[in-house]
């Protein structure tokens, strides 16, 4: 299943990114001594804040070590210390999320650290971001995931955090499917990155004042996929990595398939001159040689973009089977989890224009988004969303209007992305909270419903929406690049901000502390909240059974249908 923003927005930034937003004011630079040697970042005034950027976690995964398991550092720093006050490179992308940030590279496992000034001896609880982008584009320079300001907000609160953010392995360059890639132990690399990353926290994160046995790992769209990942890696084992999880817009359960095509690593190999060899090795040892900007080349070319599909993929290892079985078994890692959607993600996954309910059976039944169905599957999918779907059916920001006059979404939009939402986003997501409640374990769901601005009404609470005020990013650091979005919170009302401080202070005391607050019912029986800066108290709980029919026949599909 393709994970991807709606609105994709950034601000066009300089190929060398110092530090984060409005920095300045700088005092000695902080340094932190890890296994490798010392760490030099750099320290704002402005913020109250000790910033390390471009920290690498891995050997550069170039050369021998392109389409391999990532590799731990191993040797000394060159001359002892590491200057981190510049970001690194993003990793190669394909997407307008690498537009603002043109320095792209193959040399691209980094992360990034905040800290709160003045805790460098104390162990602080720690938020381990992966970012989304349909495992295709996106980073961890990304400003729109600038953790200053949920650091700050920690602060405020008296229960202060350390955020890190990473980069891993997009596109071909970290899912390459194959066969090849299962039997030589290389598959699922990008979330092999993530994981070395978690490693790399355990091991060195309190040489920054982090305390290791509260790490909390959080991630929206692909990375909530990223998330869900991790808690079912490797049958659900356990490698005590983290105590916590935050699932945005992405789950543990995908309704779309970790199979591939055997052809795509034959196809690919064939098409960069790679065919002919003797074996897996000495044709991912071919593959290696390739010059980076020649491949980069060949991956953003429109005919391949169109036909591979790089993804995670069951490899008995990394990832040993359907997630959905594993949940269901109780094969994962037993953590408090946070897990929501937001009211309207189909907007962002439908199929448009939708003009007639005769198109919407067709499409079903032709386009593998997530699978192709059978007629009787299609004919019951629109008996479970039928063309008179009201306002009230599912709770929404949209207008109540159920009949778009725009002619590029088609007056049967609604209906299709209402599905299309379900079988994302919304069905996994309730199926994970319930199977987690389930089990015993702190459970707390949610919906978010705030339209923010410069996002129109027919498209309203679509996908990604939420990262603003969960980063409680209110001066739209990141947004409002040229032709793609606006500022999130720009001209809207008191509320939008004040929804912002309450969702990151959730975020926030759910990473110190394991609660998101008193006020945010466990899931138990079935109880979201619903983030929603329109109404009093900027929220309010809700039953989690709206368009009970679609999201059960989609769920009782889980195994047979999407994962087969």
């Amino acid at each position: 299943m393709a994970f991807r923003h709606f609105a994709l927005v950034s601000l066009a930034a300089s190929t060398a990114l110092t530090a984060p937003w409005g920095l300045d004011g700088y005092a000695a630079a902080p340094v932190a001594k890890v296994k490798n040697g010392t760490i030099e970042g750099v320290h704002s005034d402005v913020h109250g804040q000790d910033f390390f950027l471009g920290v690498p976690f891995a050997q550069p995964p170039v050369g021998p070590l392109r389409f391999r398991v990532p590799q731990s550092l191993n040797a000394s720093f060159p001359g002892g210390t590491w200057d981190a006050k510049e970001y690194s490179a993003a990793c190669y992308g394909y997407g307008s999320d690498q537009w603002p940030y043109p320095s792209l590279s193959e040399d691209c496992l980094y992360l990034n650290v905040v800290r709160p000034a003045g805790y460098e001896d104390e162990k602080l609880p720690v938020a381990y971001w992966i970012h989304g982008g349909g495992l295709y584009q996106g980073s961890g320079i990304d400003q729109r995931y600038n953790l200053t300001w949920m650091v700050k907000r920690s602060v405020d609160m008296g229960k202060p955090i350390i955020g890190v953010s990473i980069n891993y392995r997009l596109s071909m360059w970290g899912f390459l499917t194959g066969e090849e890639m299962v039997e030589t132990g290389n598959a699922n690399l990008g979330l092999r990155d993530q994981r070395l990353g978690m490693h790399w926290v355990q091991e060195n994160i309190e040489a920054f004042g982090g305390d290791v046995s509260k790490v909390t790992i959080f991630g929206e769209s692909a990375g909530a996929l990223s998330v869900g990942m991790h808690l079912t890696a490797y049958g659900g084992r356990d490698d005590k990595l983290f105590r916590g999880a935050v699932c945005q817009s992405g789950n543990p359960i995908n309704y779309g398939s970790f199979n591939y095509s055997t052809a795509d690593f034959a196809n690919a190999s064939s098409q960069l001159g790679c065919s002919g060899q003797s074996s897996s090795q000495e044709t991912l040892d071919c593959l290696r040689a390739i010059p980076a900007e020649t491949l980069n080349t060949w991956i953003n070319s429109t005919a391949v973009a169109s036909f591979f599909r790089w993804k995670p993929i069951i490899d008995h290892d990394f990832i040993q089977g359907k997630t959905s079985v594993q949940l269901e078994k109780g094969e994962f890692v037993h953590v408090p989890l946070i897990d929501g959607a937001n009211s309207d993600e189909g907007t962002a996954f439908g199929i448009k224009p939708m003009n007639t309910s005769s198109q919407f059976l067709a499409t079903l039944q032709n386009l593998p988004n997530p699978v192709a169905l059978t007629p009787s599957q299609a004919s019951a999918v629109l008996s479970a969303y039928p063309a008179n779907l009201t306002y009230g059916a599912v709770p929404t920001a949209l207008p109540p209007s159920y009949m778009p006059t725009d002619p590029a979404l088609g007056p049967a939009s609604r209906r299709s992305d209402a599905y299309y939402g379900d079988v994302a986003m919304i069905a996994p997501r309730r199926k994970t909270c319930r199977l987690w409640a389930a089990a015993g374990l702190p459970t707390f769901c949610y919906r978010f419903n705030t339209i923010p601005h410069g996002v129109p009404p027919e498209v309203g609470t679509t996908h990604f929406q939420e990262v603003a005020f969960v980063f409680d990013n209110t001066i739209g650091g990141g947004y409002g690049y040229p032709n793609v979005s606006e500022k999130p919170f720009e001209g809207e009302p008191q509320g939008y901000f004040d929804l912002a401080a309450v969702m990151s202070g959730a975020w926030v005391g759910f990473v110190a502390e394991g609660r998101p607050g008193d006020w945010w019912p466990e899931y138990g029986d079935g109880v979201n909240w619903v983030f929603d800066a329109n109404v009093t108290g900027l929220g309010y709980e809700e039953r989690d059974d709206w368009r009970a029919e679609g999201i059960e026949l989609i769920g009782s599909w889980d195994e047979d249908v999407f994962e087969r």
